[in-house]
């Protein structure tokens, strides 16, 4: 149960670093002037790079561990955070999307077998159910708190915070998570 309890805090303090982010990352495409369409293929592009590295990453983390691609999940989105603000084309974005891709494979497999691996046959379903009930709430305070620092400071504020979260869960994954 402990271990469950560390991965649910973790994981939501990741999730609230993304989440301050991506509800509003359609006015940052259109800030750096591209269209909804070039949106459409940023996104594709982001979903495809995962798609294609879910595979390797699950094989990967059955050698390796799955803590391993959680901390390289937090800290290359903390890094891609902070190139953001300071693309300047869409062609840029599109880089940084397939980045995201890749680090949201890590995270979405890893998550998924650590859970796996944390919960027990009996009581699985009531375990996995409180650890995304927990996430959900983080993400949406995170939604709230994006908002109201956009209106306050800029668009380019959220993914600096952002980043600082995703770090920071980083060395939390690394120092609170045990495998087993």
């Amino acid at each position: 149960m402990k271990d469950m309890k560390w991965l649910t805090i973790t994981q939501s303090v990741l999730l609230f670093g993304t989440g301050i982010v991506f509800p509003f990352y359609i006015i940052f495409i259109k800030q750096i002037g591209a269209n909804f369409t070039e949106f459409g293929i940023a996104y594709a592009l982001f979903a495809l790079s995962s798609a294609f590295f879910h595979k390797i990453i699950g094989k990967s983390s059955d050698k390796l561990g799955r803590k391993i691609f959680l901390v390289i999940n937090s800290w290359g989105l903390a890094v891609l955070f902070l190139l953001f603000p300071i693309a300047t084309n869409i062609i840029e974005v599109y880089i940084l999307q397939v980045f995201l891709g890749i680090f949201g494979a890590m995270q979405k497999t890893s998550e998924k077998a650590i859970v796996a691996d944390f919960t027990d046959g009996k009581n699985r379903g009531k375990q996995i159910g409180n650890y995304h009930g927990w996430i959900a709430v983080f993400s949406a305070l995170a939604v709230v708190l994006g908002g109201y620092l956009i209106d306050l400071f800029t668009l380019e504020i959220i993914f600096y915070i952002g980043s600082a979260v995703l770090f920071v869960s980083g060395i939390l994954i690394l120092k609170k998570i045990e495998e087993k």
